[in-house]
């Protein structure tokens, strides 16, 4: 581990970043942060832009909601399954060539999507274009453990958090234009490019973060004991289980809401889409302050702190739905609740991959897939009361909120060294 801090550190002074006083980077080059924030942002860009279209795309195919629904959840389970192969290889093989196999097969099966002619096919696509898109989010994170740790991978994971945070707010503004114009397949024309943006960005810009002395060794054996080393960690696993469940909240409600808002409470399309933007700037903004609770209070009381916030405004929206929901009340939990989440996802990835950095791009990985196959799980079951309901909505976020905030329980005790 001493010799990964140095080669580390010799990496930074390479580099035209930034360094604190203990030697590691407070950021990466402007050029690197902005292709991380590329290939992050795939995902909520792909998740969000086609939701406007959900009941569209319910009339169009002759199905129902749940169908519809199961679009997201193929590419969720896609996006979990390839954060488990693409994190372990690139602990063996280097993030760079990996991230570019990834970002080209999730332009071609972005394509795929946009010509698909029928609900099954489009939700076939819909998995390889998230295992394929698994790549950019994984190694991303990867990568700024390789360069960064502490205080200063919090702040580049907040930017992230920003940044990312900013997808949401665009997409469904996007996604209406597109949908307007060139209905929802025109939204899979434009991840197919984005996707070939992401390759050229890739080649052109990011250099390997992991050098071959540092590698892992051995074949799949030396994988999967990497991954049974990391999940041993009980602090990691506490942490990850915080941070999956709590992104279970945001996606119970990014799965449920284009109905809750829609058909329960007769919002139109328009005014769902400036709803759900509204409620990601209280993300971005939370997530901006962020860096200032952190200084002063630490990250994991921070953490403790926005998981607590989740809990409660998840709680309110549950007595909501179940007195009979008012516009009013829901539109305040939800601004609040996904608010909270600004306090919550930066400080749980770094204090996760801060007891992983041995196997960074695993550590990652488990990270990843354990939130996308809990937001997979979610997705079809708050469409099971069917559309006219916001109770399995409500249900779902506070189970999710309390199951994050019980995971802290697992996190008492001293840091592992890799993590100071």
């Amino acid at each position: 581990m001493k010799q990964h801090v140095q080669e580390a550190d010799a990496m930074v002074e390479s580099d035209p970043v930034s360094v604190s006083d203990a030697g590691h980077a407070t950021h990466l080059p402007a050029k690197i942060i902005a292709t991380l924030a590329l290939l992050a942002a795939v995902a909520p860009l792909a998740i969000d832009m086609y939701l406007p279209a959900f009941p569209e795309m319910s009339v169009e195919f002759d199905t129902s909601a749940s169908a519809v629904q199961l679009t997201l959840t193929t590419f969720l389970v896609g996006l979990a399954l390839g954060q488990l192969v693409f994190g372990p290889l690139s602990d063996r093989y280097g993030r760079r060539p990996l991230l570019l196999i990834g970002t080209a097969a999730c332009a071609v099966f972005s394509a795929g999507a946009a010509l698909a002619p029928s609900i099954e096919l489009l939700a076939a696509a819909r998995f390889v274009q998230g295992f394929a898109g698994a790549a950019g989010i994984v190694l991303g994170r990867a990568v700024i453990s390789d360069r960064a740790r502490g205080a200063a991978a919090a702040k580049l994971f907040s930017l992230l958090v920003v940044i990312n945070a900013v997808a949401p707010v665009i997409a469904p503004l996007l996604g209406g234009v597109v949908v307007t114009n060139f209905g929802w397949r025109g939204v899979f024309w434009v991840l197919t490019v984005l996707s070939a943006l992401m390759f050229v960005c890739v080649l052109a810009l990011v250099s390997e973060t992991l050098p071959k002395e540092l590698r892992t060794t051995g074949g799949a054996a030396a994988m999967l004991g990497e991954a049974r080393n990391v999940l041993r960690n009980r602090r990691y696993v506490g942490f990850t289980l915080a941070y999956a469940f709590a992104f279970g909240v945001m996606f119970a409600y990014i799965s449920a809401s284009p109905f809750v808002l829609q058909n329960v409470h007769g919002l139109s399309t328009a005014w769902y889409t400036v709803v759900f933007t509204v409620n990601a700037v209280g993300l971005v903004i939370f997530s901006v302050a962020n860096g200032g609770v952190v200084a002063k209070l630490g990250d994991r009381a921070t953490l403790r702190i926005g998981l607590t916030l989740l809990a409660v405004f998840s709680t309110v929206m549950l007595i909501n739905a179940l007195a009979g929901p008012v516009l009013w009340i829901t539109l305040i939990a939800l601004w609040c609740t996904m608010a909270s989440l600004g306090l919550v996802i930066a400080n749980a990835t770094t204090l996760a991959l801060g007891e992983a950095r041995q196997a960074a791009g695993t550590g990652s990985a488990v990270l990843g897939a354990l939130q996308f196959l809990l937001a997979a799980a979610i997705s079809p079951l708050v469409g099971i009361g069917g559309e006219g309901t916001a109770l399995p909505m409500a249900i779902a976020m506070v189970v999710s909120a309390l199951i994050a905030l019980s995971a802290l329980a697992l996190t008492r005790g001293k840091a592992s060294a890799d993590a100071k």
